[in-house]
């Protein structure tokens, strides 16, 4: 339901609380105390059939006796009670519940999933149970039993700990860091993190988000929210239960190395969100967060009175990423002119031990007026022969001149050690972050940095695969299917090297062989090449061969062939008697004495499904456990990110005498991987290991492949929605030309930058609302990076020159009920059909989708686009806001077929 009269609980203007209680330290009385000591505006009704007035405050019998309907219901009665009074709640129009109570249970028969299918027939919100509450300082509303409210501020806190919630309010407001809500989820038998993140994206009162996770529930849900809210605001993460263990040692390799907290870690890198590892950080986060807007750079000017705190937080900036900024010759001759000439003469700018306001303020002035630096840390250790407070003061003064007489903003930090209060007291006043230390500063700024490091990945356009390949689809499944029919778990060499080839993944040939004689047979084409052999077994009951000595390597004979298969047979009958041996598998053997040996693999994680998985790889994978995950799909660029974050990525350059291995082909297969991946859900885990890479590319030696049956009509079981290839098709003719109508990728942005130069500018102006005059990068990503969960943009490709032709977008509201469109075509195009094409494939989409309404923005003067929504059934209405605009609608829950656009 995600944002579904979630202003009403965000923004109530009346409140009931059932369960308030006169009987001192208990969970309803302690609420009360909370909602009017906080000092809520609105209306305040209590429920309590024991008592007709608790702490001067009247109550009635039940809700059906309130006066009026409230926006929210906040539950603190016992247990038993809450089914009920969430029942009568929804019947009565109250439009959410913040239920406080703890233990309702869990699961099926539980109270708790009783007040769920309480509230669920009348769309009633529930926040909760088992929750803190619900803290909105703007509305001065505390409905929690947090033992303080917190400031009013600009960051939202959603927790699935009250206990963590209450002690961040706590910690805050010792710091005078503020609030736009305090959300604590509780059990979350509804209101979850994807609603939270939703509705938190596009509030106002919000600038940045902190979240304090334990386990998600929702995966593509909160991944689609998780996205589209680092677009256009921090957010930071806190997970527990990071060491947490697999309950059963996993039956790959890759499956060993794909912890569970390492799945949530490439979840939140994937969604934007930035993850920190303790509370700790968290509230370093929220001190810069609740201070500083992100920024661009991260060249850090450092100013200090103390030459060693000033290394240190040198030290911490390398440690976590930064960059300490260089002073030009400009800048330091400038600083010589006002400072003493025993400052340090570089960054960190040391100003000596004895430096006071005046020598903080000279050289302050100079660091903030740089370009060559993007943020300033200012720090301060006492000494005798200056005053801390004073020094303080006068950076105040500095930021607030630079505030006043200029836009620019640039982010200015400070530590002030052994602070006793006064600096505290003083930078809070004037909204500055402070830190007790370098450290906490400097993963401050840094949170900053990655903040807008995550943004512009996302917005980032990656690469087109620089091959293009194609796929054998149908035999890949083929394999897939006849293995699943006959009941197995495991592929075997044979049909794994088919479903491999299949998607042009390199992998060293196999042959089955049932003894000696056909082993030999099936190595001679080798032998004869002078090029060795290695022997398998093969069992559908032996997945690790090396812990049966399953493998031989290096046979350079027929004979040799024949020996070793038969001893093969041997050593495995006896060592499981109880296998079911098919045989030997001959493989040629891949001598590449210059290569890495890497692993490439996917498993299936029983929360996020399919994680590719890329490291150093070979028999000692598990023991150096390098490697990094991602979630499918992949582009170019994530395998390049992949790659870059293990220590393989160094590896794979140049050195001494040996070339370069070949980073693209290796890009390249993990991209394979991952389309293998979304086209056959049935493939469960693969692991390719050791991958050899060089110079001359790469190849698998070994593999094992674990497949499974799915659900009917799955299509994907990814946590990011992969590119939906289903929607791709040909038109027949239109206008003799050949079009390709298919949903947009990431690496469309060529096409766009040609598209807009066949666009007039009064189009332009039809379609934007303004006139346009640059098509930035940023622009033109917002329209090609799209999350397909709750977005589609279909392009009218002309087949014959590639040129794009068409385009028209639908994007979802948050509870995927209405959907609003934008369609352009190039100006030479118009009046021959080809809008229309691109309307019918939206509207057909928006209803496979089911979406129930489609709706968009008409200026009025854009009479060819109000004729064509009309006679598309749409209904147009008059903007009372804006007499220029229109609103057309499409109500798509009505009976009648939708023409198709494609063959």
């Amino acid at each position: 339901m995600s944002t579904y009269r979630l202003q009403s609980l965000f923004a109530p203007k009346s409140v009931a609380l059932a369960g308030a209680s006169q009987r001192d330290l208990s969970l309803g009385r302690i609420v009360l105390r909370n909602i009017r000591s906080g000092g809520f505006k609105g209306k305040l009704q209590l429920v309590n059939p024991r008592y007709a007035e608790i702490d001067g405050v009247p109550s009635v019998g039940g809700l059906d006796k309130l006066d009026g309907v409230p926006d929210v219901l906040v539950i603190t009665a016992p247990p038993a009670e809450v089914p009920g009074l969430v029942a009568e709640a929804g019947a009565r129009g109250i439009a959410a519940a913040v239920v406080i109570t703890s233990g309702l249970g869990h699961g099926p028969g539980s109270l708790a999933e009783a007040t769920a299918q309480a509230a669920r027939p009348h769309g009633l919100r529930l926040l909760g149970p088992n929750c803190l509450g619900l803290l909105v300082p703007s509305i001065s509303l505390n409905a929690s039993f947090a033992t303080r409210m917190p400031k009013v501020g600009d960051l939202a806190l959603i927790s699935q700990s009250g206990a963590i919630a209450a002690s961040l309010v706590e910690w805050a407001s010792s710091r005078s860091i503020g609030f736009s809500t305090v959300a604590s989820m509780g059990d979350a038998v509804d209101v979850d993190f994807g609603d939270l993140l939703d509705y938190f994206a596009l509030d106002r009162k919000t600038r940045a988000i902190l979240m304090y996770v334990e386990s998600i529930t929702d995966v593509r849900k909160f991944m689609s929210a998780a996205r589209s809210a680092a677009r256009v605001k921090p957010v930071i993460v806190v997970k527990s239960g990071r060491h947490a263990q697999a309950a059963q040692a996993a039956a790959t390799h890759t499956g060993a190395l794909a912890g569970a907290d390492a799945v949530y870690d490439a979840a939140f890198r994937r969604a934007g969100l930035l993850r920190v590892l303790d509370l700790d950080e968290l509230f370093a986060a929220a001190e810069t967060l609740g201070h500083l807007s992100p920024f661009d750079g991260k060249r850090l000017a450092i100013l200090t009175n103390g030459g060693g705190i000033g290394v240190l937080a040198v030290d911490r900036l390398i440690d976590f990423g930064g960059t300490l900024a260089t002073l030009s010759e400009k800048r330091v001759a400038e600083l010589d002119a006002v400072l003493t000439s025993g400052w340090s003469h570089s960054n960190p700018v040391d100003i000596g031990g004895d430096a006071g306001a005046a020598r903080y303020r000279a050289a302050l002035e100079q660091l903030i007026a740089d370009r060559d630096n993007d943020a300033v840390l200012v720090m301060n250790c006492p000494t005798a022969l200056a005053s801390p407070a004073e020094s303080a003061a006068a950076v105040v003064e500095v930021i607030q001149r630079e505030r006043a007489r200029s836009m620019m903003r640039k982010p200015v930090l400070t530590v002030w050690v052994g602070d006793r209060g006064e600096a505290t007291r003083i930078f809070d006043e004037a909204g500055i972050p402070h830190y007790d230390s370098e450290t906490e500063a400097i993963r401050g700024f840094m949170h900053l940095v990655r903040f807008r490091e995550a943004n512009e990945s996302l917005m980032e356009t990656p690469p087109s695969v620089p091959t293009q390949f194609v796929s054998d689809t149908e035999a890949a499944r083929g394999v897939v299917a006849r293995a699943i029919k006959d009941g197995q778990t495991w592929l075997d060499p044979i049909q794994i090297e088919t479903l491999l080839t299949a998607y042009g993944i390199p992998i060293a040939p196999s042959h089955l062989a049932r003894n000696g004689f056909e082993a030999a047979w099936a190595a001679r084409p080798y032998l004869a090449k002078g090029q060795a052999v290695v022997l398998k077994i093969l069992s559908p009951d032996i997945v690790h061969k090396s812990e049966i000595d399953g493998v031989r390597l290096n046979v350079l004979s027929e004979e040799a062939v024949r020996r070793e298969t038969e001893d093969l047979l041997a050593r495995a009958r006896k060592a499981m008697p109880q296998a079911r041996l098919i045989g030997v598998t001959v493989h040629p053997m891949i001598v590449r004495p210059k290569a890495r040996e890497l692993i490439v693999g996917a498993t299936d994680d029983s929360v996020f499904g399919p994680v590719i998985v890329f490291g150093r790889g070979g028999m000692a994978v598990e023991v150096l456990n390098d490697k990094a995950l991602a979630l499918p799909p992949l582009d170019m660029k994530l395998a390049r990110d992949l790659i870059d974050r293990t220590g393989a990525a160094p590896l794979l350059g140049a050195y001494r005498n040996v070339p370069p291995g070949d980073r693209q082909a290796l890009e390249l297969m993990l991209v394979k991987v991952s389309q293998l991946l979304a086209d056959i859900p049935e493939v469960r885990e693969i692991d390719l290991n050791p991958v050899l890479a060089d110079d001359s590319g790469v190849i698998a030696v070994d593999a094992r492949v674990t497949v499974a049956p799915v659900a009917a009509g799955t299509r994907s079981r990814f946590a990011v929605r992969p590119y939906p290839k289903e929607w791709e098709s040909h038109l027949a003719s239109w206008e003799d030309l050949r079009v390709f109508l298919r949903p947009v990728r990431p690496e469309d942005e060529h096409l766009y930058l040609e598209f807009f130069k066949h666009v007039s500018e009064n189009d332009l102006r039809l379609r934007f609302f303004a006139p346009v005059k640059e098509f930035s990068h940023t622009f033109i990503a917002r329209m090609t990076q799209i999350d397909y969960a709750r977005a589609m943009v279909f392009v009218a490709v002309d087949e014959r020159t590639g040129e794009m032709l068409g385009g028209v977008r639908i994007h979802s509201d948050a509870n995927y009920e209405k959907g609003e469109y934008a369609v352009l075509v190039r100006s030479d195009l118009k009046g021959r059909g080809l809008g229309w094409i691109l309307m019918q494939r939206m509207i057909e989409y928006a209803k496979a989708e089911g979406i129930a309404e489609v709706e968009g923005q008409v200026l009025r003067d854009n009479t060819t686009m109000l004729r064509m929504c009309t006679d598309l059934g749409f209904r147009i209405e008059h903007d009372n806001d804006d007499p220029g605009l229109c609103k057309v609608v499409l109500d798509l829950t009505a009976k009648g077929p939708v023409a198709s656009a494609a063959e």
